[in-house]
This record gives structure tokens, C-alpha cells and sequence, in this order.
């Protein structure tokens, strides 16, 4: 919040006359301003439909016949001391023309006293006369340091006193929560048996991952599997393992920088989504997955929806931000894309909170160049069909999860004869497998039914076996292979033998 006042006491002293506050939380809002004209010597009024104009003083007072928005703006004028006025309902009349009027007639009297009209909303509404004029400012979600004052207060008042490891896993758990959600969250613990436990932190866990759930965009995922689930992609392992330790503090003391991201574009099915979840394992952070399809679907507010995410992920920082099918937002771009482009890449170039982007593709080619350049994201890598090592691994995964012995098995051989099959496909090679068995009355599974089930298959880089070649060719000279090159290391050993 204090980053926040800051900020307004900047325009302010600026002459900027209208302030559009993006938030939920107008209550936290307005006791910081209301703090703010304390300590600055600005008065602070408050306007809602519900009452009109109320001045915040030693004593509160509530302006008579304020109630409706034009009778509050011609009050407005009778005030020539430095002011704060502001406003909780007025997003919604503000394309009303006898609005957008009365607001630009007072634009000058606004600037030239030190005062200004402060709008909170949680969705941005501007007229286009009003544009320049506004400034627009994203409120942030409290702080851990807000977070740390909330619980101790809390604690006090209950009589428990936090180990301050537990406290810091607590304050962690919560960040992303408004005010009021972090309250709610820590005053249900507090009430609970056992009051502030290791067990607790789940609860607020919880808490957040309904709160995300409700924006529509996000998703929050507390189970990620390990890198150990995913198999092959042994390059791109080797490559995240070195990077896993790069958000410790003791990274930033040592001078490295913060990594920004991950790029993973290849042929559907070969693991790119497993991957793009287990890099949450490896760098032991929260995953949030950006459901792009969402965010350019409906009302046009794609500029709007993808800063609410983006806002949502930096409160909870570090964390990982999986952008699934990045093609699918911008693959073509109209005016309206356009603009959250101009955001992402704006936000990719500039961040400054540990957020790390992993973006997975499908198909590239049709993407802006401007997404792919280097400084937006560390590393472009490539997925292509797993060779006959990966496939024996992903094999062998696949009969573990379920608990199939292999001891008269010949694994080697099904993956010898799965050339061209993703790592879905050879999923579906055991569960088909399964089924085969099972119609026959239970028993364990053989080879035969493996390989039945692989001989009335199609894989699908068969089918699309030109589209591959030409993603293939497009990717040689501009990405690094996902996969270790089996190649050399089979060379060596037959070399050895």
C-alpha cells in the first residue's frame, strides 16, 4: 500500500486530475488515502451512490444532497484546498456524456489545487474523451510485509505465538489474497483445533486456490509431478536443474540475474504440458496455468484480463506461469490482440518480480517474430518424437504408474517398433493393452498384447508427416534439442564394447 500512495501522491503533485484504480479492495484503498491526507495535509472525500459525498475528518460528515453524481461534482467546486475525492461507483456512468462532460470541465480547477478524482474499480471503463487525461494505476495485493502485520495482529489477539519459519510459510501461503480473503483465511485457522499448525497451511492454500479459480483465466496446481515422471526430454532436464537454485537469495547475492522463461514448441503429445508442470517440482515454487483460449474469448477485454493475470501471478512471485498453446492467442493478431501482445512482451522485457514463463506451442510459424527473440524468454527448445531410448523410459513410466510387472515383459522390443509414436500415443499402448487383458478374464498382462495393441495403431506423425518435416526443418537452426543426442552416446558404448 505504501508503494501505492506513493504513486498517487506523485500524480497529484503532478496536476494529473483523474486516477483510475484497478482493484477489488476499495475499503483497503480508502483507509490508505484517508492515512495519506493525514499525513500530507490533504482533505479526503469519499463518494458512493448509496450515501453521496462524505469528508474523512476529526469528525466525518456527510455532504447533503450529494447523491447523485452531477450534485456531488458541482460540491466539488466549493472545495480549493488540496483534496483527494474518491469515487466508488462512478466506472459504470462515466460513458454517460452529461458525465464525461462535467468531469472535463473541471480537468483544470482538478490539477491547478492539488486535487484529483480517484476512481476504484476492479474493471477498466474510459470514454475516449477522458483518455488522455487518466492515468491508470494497478493497485497491488497486499504485501508480505501487510501479510506479516495481518497475521501477528491476529496472533496477538489469540494468544499464539509463531515460530518465524512458520510465519514466513504462512505470509508465503497467502500472498495473492486480498485483504479481506487474507483475514478470512487466517481468522478460520486461528478458530480451528490446533491454531497456526504445519497442517493449517493447507487450508489457506485452499483459500487461494478457489480465489484463483474465480478469475477464470488460472489455474492453480498444488500436486505437480516430479521431472523423474516425464520421460526423456534429458537436455531440457539437465538444462532447468542448473537453473532450479536461481531464485534463492543467495543467487541475487552472487550476481545472477533472475531467469525469465522458457520457451517448449514440438509435435503434440510428446510431453511438452508434463514438462511445463514438473518445472514447478524442480524449482520447488507454486505453478498458475494461463488458460489463453479464456482470456481472448467473450467480452474483447483481453488487454484488461491478461493484466489481471499477470498482476495475480507477480503476488504470489516466486512462481511459475505456464502459458499453454500460445498460438491460440496470438497466432493472428487483430487491434484487440494486438494489445495484450504489446502487454505480454512489454511485461517480458521489464519484470522485475520472480515470475518464471514457461510458454508451450503446437506450431510457431504464425507467432510475431518480436515473442521468440532472446531476452524474452532464456531458451527455445524443441520437442520432437521420443528416439527408442526415450520410448523404452516412457514405457516403462507408464507400467509403473500402474503397477503392471515387467519381468516377462520385453519393453525393449514394443519400443523398438514404436517409431513415430509420441509419448501419448504409447500411453495409450498400455491402457489398450490393459483392456486386452482384462476382456480375457483378468490376467497379467503379455508382450503380445503390447504389441497388438502398437500393430493397430496410426501415430499421428504419420498422418501429418509433411506438416512435421516442415516444423522440423523450421526449428533446426533456431532452437535446441529437448533430447539428449542418443546418437554419439550409442556410438561410444558400441565403441567400449
Amino acid at each position: 500500500m505504501e508503494t501505492l500512495l506513493q504513486r498517487v501522491n506523485e500524480l497529484v503533485r503532478a496536476r494529473y486530475p483523474l486516477i483510475y484504480l484497478l482493484t477489488h479492495e476499495e475499503g483497503r484503498v480508502e483507509r490508505g488515502l484517508v492515512k495519506f491526507g493525514k499525513t500530507n495535509n490533504f482533505r479526503v472525500f469519499r463518494w458512493r451512490s448509496s450515501e453521496g459525498l462524505r469528508e474523512f475528518c476529526d469528525e466525518p460528515k456527510l455532504i447533503p444532497s450529494t447523491s447523485g453524481l452531477l450534485d456531488a461534482f458541482a460540491a466539488l467546486d466549493d472545495i480549493k484546498e488540496p483534496a483527494l475525492f474518491l469515487f466508488a461507483d462512478l466506472s459504470d456512468s462515466l460513458c454517460k456524456p452529461s458525465i464525461t462532460r462535467a468531469l472535463r470541465d473541471r480537468i483544470e480547477q482538478l490539477g491547478s489545487s492539488q486535487q484529483a478524482i480517484l476512481i476504484t474499480s476492479p474493471s477498466l471503463t474510459l470514454p475516449t474523451e477522458l483518455e488522455t487525461e487518466t492515468m491508470i494505476v494497478d493497485v497491488p495485493l497486499p504485501s508480505e510485509t501487510e501479510i506479516s502485520r495481518l497475521l501477528l495482529a491476529l496472533t496477538r489477539r489469540a494468544g499464539i505465538t509463531l515460530d518465524p519459519a512458520l510465519q514466513l510459510r504462512f505470509v508465503k501461503a497467502a500472498a495473492g489474497l486480498t485483504e479481506r480473503e487474507i483475514m478470512r483465511a487466517l481468522s478460520r485457522v486461528a478458530n480451528g483445533d490446533g491454531g497456526f499448525s504445519e497442517s493449517d497451511i493447507q487450508s489457506i492454500l485452499e483459500s487461494k486456490e478457489q480465489t484463483i479459480r474465480r478469475t477464470k483465466f488460472l489455474e492453480l496446481y498444488t500436486n505437480p509431478p516430479e521431472s523423474s515422471e516425464v520421460g526423456g526430454l534429458g537436455n531440457l532436464k539437465q538444462w532447468l536443474h542448473r537453473r532450479s537454485k536461481a531464485f534463492e537469495p543467495a543467487a541475487t547475492e552472487y550476481g545472477l540475474p533472475q531467469p525469465s522463461g522458457l520457451f517448449m514448441l514440438g509435435v503434440q503429445g510428446c510431453g511438452k504440458s508434463l514438462m511445463a508442470k514438473a518445472v514447478s517440482s524442480i524449482f520447488q515454487v507454486p505453478l498458475l496455468r494461463l488458460d489463453v483460449a479464456e482470456v481472448f474469448r467473450g467480452d474483447g477485454r483481453h488487454q484488461e484480463s491478461l493484466q489481471e493475470t499477470i498482476k495475480i501471478a507477480e503476488s504470489i512471485s516466486p512462481a511459475i506461469l505456464w502459458i499453454d498453446e500460445l498460438e491460440k492467442a496470438f497466432g493472428a493478431t487483430d487491434s484487440s490482440s494486438g494489445r495484450a501482445l504489446g502487454v505480454l512482451l512489454t511485461w517480458l522485457q521489464e519484470k522485475t518480480k520472480p515470475v518464471y514463463v514457461v510458454a508451450t506451442a503446437n506450431e510457431v510459424r504464425n507467432l510475431p517474430p518480436e515473442l521468440l527473440r532472446k531476452g524474452r524468454f532464456d531458451e527455445i527448445f524443441f520437442v520432437d518424437l521420443p528416439d527408442v531410448h526415450e520410448r523404452l523410459e516412457i514405457l516403462q513410466i507408464h507400467l509403473d504408474n500402474r503397477e503392471i510387472p515387467d519381468e516377462d515383459l520385453d519393453i525393449l522390443q514394443c519400443a523398438e517398433e514404436t517409431e513415430k509414436y509420441s509419448g501419448a500415443e504409447l500411453e495409450q499402448v498400455v491402457v489398450e493393452a490393459m483392456f486386452e487383458s482384462y476382456h480375457d478374464g483378468a490376467r497379467p498382462i503379455a508382450t503380445r498384447d503390447l504389441l497388438n495393441a502398437i500393430r493397430h495403431t496410426v501415430p499421428l506423425a504419420i498422418t501429418m508427416d509433411e506438416q512435421l518435416k516442415e516444423l522440423r526443418e523450421w526449428a533446426r537452426p533456431r532452437t535446441r534439442p529437448a533430447s539428449l543426442d542418443r546418437r554419439r552416446i550409442d556410438f561410444f558404448d558400441d565403441f567400449l564394447e
